[in-house]
């Protein structure tokens, strides 16, 4: 066995790596395995040395400094320190750690060293939030520059050093409830703040169509073909997991998928600059329908039905990778994918039975599957890691029983694949699968389903339960990750877990939200003491829910669900709409929140406090339609002499449609459209047809696409931005799963 040494680093490259003979009787772990993989040339096939060297740059630090405060680019010096790899054993599995220091350097400037860039940037970050109180945000962006024109000095040395190798960020569906209409700008900041938490393996699904799309044509399918099987950009997320096939209200535009292709390589190489380590997808396994007319002999199932949806758009044909047809698409994908991105990673994602059960529970074919898809990925790059969303093992439980979830796995060398634990905070199944039987997994949060808006989290659970995952005798975790499926608010929930990510012990949540306040609100010498007690009330109701049982993620409200008299209260489940706290407290919260910009009328121009007092406006009024709701139910209730009263039921009638009417205006008046106006929403996919008519519509994938107006193919984006949020399906099939609190969507559906 060998042990990974640095000696002296290439002070240009920092890519001088050698290998240190290891004594016989130490067994390596299935995550060293997979580090080693990546750290040495002697397993590099994947990954070229310019790739390596450049993973090990500090320009991409540099350039981030460059983008988001100019003016104390000469302040910072950064260095990749030369030691040798810090180890730290836990138990079964040993993990490479990221460190960074930071300190006075003796010409004054404040000088950050780590051994990765990403540990840089979490290095940068600590000084950000600790000594200039400023920091970078979604929706509000960053707040970088606002730091002091005199930077305060770093007066004690200060060591920093992540508990777990990996920090993951993104669902494969985050690319459709969130992402769908991103332009680079949005991705730009959406980098930075990733690289500043330490994240240093981010999933990359943009531009998956165009590539696709070529090995189809490659192996003989049409552009009707392709077309009868691509999803719009609202929903390719699911097309990706073959839970649907096909687009409602138009063919996708070859024009949208040139452009995200485009998009894509802008976006992996500003991972690759900042030092992340992309996580690309694969050939996935789905195929259109028509493969037996072109493989008569071909190994292929059709899929389940998904949630009601017609035939023409689900049943998706599911390649057996046993079939040698498999890896020689396989291998062509992941060529052409290298071929455009380069050879910057050897992990990729690739989730065969998301809500959608195998053919058969037989244990030997399970072990098959995974096997030849393993087989596949190698022969393609000798040194892939599958990384699998664990999602199937929670959501289909009846059939993944553990006997069928490790012959699943057991198919897979441990050092190569890594599992996503995707729901730890309510539903982990590591625990159940003895840290899935050997597979480095990682723990995430998922929190957030359908993009929804409310309130919610469960801050004692993210910083309590990873730790002691972490710490259990059997664990073989190796991260911690973000796995909501919309990236919509709550974003203190979101920093907290991939700060836990860098304390061996749990983190005071007093603390942290104190000091998240005091970043957050930057500006003020004293901040208004309101703002603290507002937060920390939130804190301990909103945010520390520990009835899982009633709510296990984001609340929805009932005016977002179509209007009925039963059946709407006390939901539970992925959309709860059970408040599970007292709404008084928030309503004092806001009390206090409002009243500091009476105590310092800054505030008002700080974007941060108008977006949270929107954010927090909107929740209580949400909270105040359900005793409404309530009372207009039982006065309405015929059958009820008790409470019926005609009267009382017209008059609360109407102030639930004042409330919503008023919640409309507010989130229209707002300031942050961005976030809370169904315009903004549209405008972002309209967008879309103004830069992709620009492409080569030439190649479009059919006749009817090629020869669209940009004003059809805006309709077109704007359809599917409009449908996701509402009826999401053809019919109505997952209705309101995605709905929004958006001004122009309450008054208007």
């Amino acid at each position: 066995m060998y042990l990974l040494q640095r000696p002296a680093v290439d002070a240009g490259t920092g890519c001088n790596l050698s290998l240190a003979k290891r004594g016989s009787d130490f067994t390596i772990s299935p995550y060293e395995q997979i580090a080693m993989r990546f750290l040495t040339f002697a397993a590099s096939a994947a990954l070229t040395l310019s790739a390596l060297c450049g993973a090990q740059s500090t320009a991409g630090i540099e350039a981030l400094i460059q983008r988001r405060l100019p003016n104390h680019a000469n302040d910072f010096t950064f260095s990749l320190t030369p030691s040798p790899v810090s180890y730290v054993a836990s138990n079964t599995t040993t993990k490479q750690n990221d460190e960074y220091t930071v300190s006075k350097a003796a010409n004054g400037t404040i000088h950050i060293t780590g051994n990765t860039p990403i540990a840089l940037a979490s290095g940068l970050r600590w000084y950000f939030t600790t000594y200039g109180h400023v920091d970078i945000y979604w929706f509000i962006g960053s707040r970088l520059h606002l730091a002091p024109q005199h930077l305060p000095p770093v007066n004690v040395t200060y060591h920093g050093s992540s508990i777990v190798p990996w920090r993951y960020h993104f669902n494969t569906v985050t690319f459709s409830y969130t992402a769908a209409f991103w332009t680079w700008d949005d991705w730009e900041l959406e980098l930075d703040w990733l690289a500043l938490r330490g994240v240093n393996l981010p999933l990359a699904w943009n531009g998956y169509e165009k590539i696709l799309i070529d090995v189809f044509r490659e192996a003989g399918f049409s552009d009707a073909e392709v077309a009868s099987f691509l999803s719009g950009p609202a929903f390719q997320a699911w097309n990706r997991f073959g839970n649907i096939q096909g687009s409602w209200g138009g063919d996708l535009p070859m024009s949208w998928v040139d452009s995200q292709f485009a998009l894509a390589k802008q976006i992996v190489a500003r991972m690759v600059e900042l030092g992340m380590t992309p996580v690309l997808p694969a050939f996935t396994i789905f195929v259109p329908y028509t493969i037996g007319k072109h493989y008569p002999n071909a190994s292929f199932v059709n899929g389940s039905q998904w949630n009601g949806f017609p035939l023409q758009n689900t049943n998706v044909t599911f390649l057996e990778p046993f079939d040698p047809l498999f890896t020689t698409l396989q291998t062509s994908f992941i060529s052409k994918q290298a071929a455009a991105f380069g050879n910057v990673s050897s992990i990729y994602t690739l989730d065969q039975y998301n809500e959608n059960n195998p053919y058969s529970g037989d244990l030997g074919y399970l072990r098959n599957v995974t096997s030849n898809t393993i087989a596949s990925l190698k022969a393609a790059d000798p040194n892939a890691v599958w990384l699998l969303q664990g999602w199937l093992f929670y959501s289909s439980a009846t059939f993944w029983t553990n006997a069928r979830i490790e012959a699943y796995l057991g198919g897979v060398a441990n050092a190569d694949m890594i599992i996503l634990d995707l729901f730890s905070e309510s539903q982990p199944q590591w625990q159940r699968t003895n840290s899935y039987y050997g597979k480095p997994w990682i723990w995430c949060e998922l929190h957030d389903y359908g993009g929804n808006m409310g309130l919610y989290g469960q801050v004692e659970n993210v910083t309590v339960n990873p730790i002691e995952a972490l710490a259990n005798v059997s664990s073989t975790m190796v991260g911690m990750g973000l796995t909501m499926e919309g990236q919509e608010g709550n974003e203190i929930m979101y920093d907290i877990l991939l700060d836990q990510a860098w304390s061996s012990t749990p983190l005071s949540s007093a603390t942290y939200f104190h000091d998240w306040v005091t970043a957050r609100y930057h500006g003020p010498a004293i901040l208004p003491a309101g703002l603290y007690s507002a937060w920390d009330s939130m804190r301990r109701t909103v945010y520390n829910n520990t009835q899982i049982n009633v709510a296990n993620a984001v609340t929805k409200s009932i005016f977002e669900l179509a209007p009925n008299t039963t059946g709407l209260l006390n939901r539970t489940g992925h959309h709860p709409t059970t408040i599970q706290y007292n709404p008084a407290v928030l309503v004092q919260a806001w009390n206090d929140f409002y009243g500091a910009a009476a105590q310092e009328p800054s505030l008002w121009d700080n974007p941060a406090y108008t977006f949270d007092l929107t954010d927090l406006t909107r929740q209580v009024m949400a909270n105040a339609f359900y005793p409404l709701y309530t009372t207009f139910v039982a006065a309405s209730n015929h059958s009820n002499s008790a409470t019926y009263n005609a009267t009382t039921a017209a008059q609360t009638g109407q102030q639930l449609l004042t409330l919503l009417s008023d919640l409309d205006a507010l989130l229209a008046a707002s300031g942050h459209p961005e976030h809370y106006s169904l315009a903004y929403w549209i405008a972002e996919a309209r967008a879309w047809a103004s830069s992709t008519s620009l492409s080569n519509t030439t190649s479009a994938v059919t006749t009817n696409t090629s020869s669209a107006t940009t004003q059809q193919i805006a309709d077109f984006y704007e359809y599917n931005a409009r449908n996701q949020i509402t009826l999401w399906g053809p019919t109505g099939e997952i209705s309101d799963y995605a709905s929004k609190q958006w001004a122009g969507l309450i008054s208007s559906y």
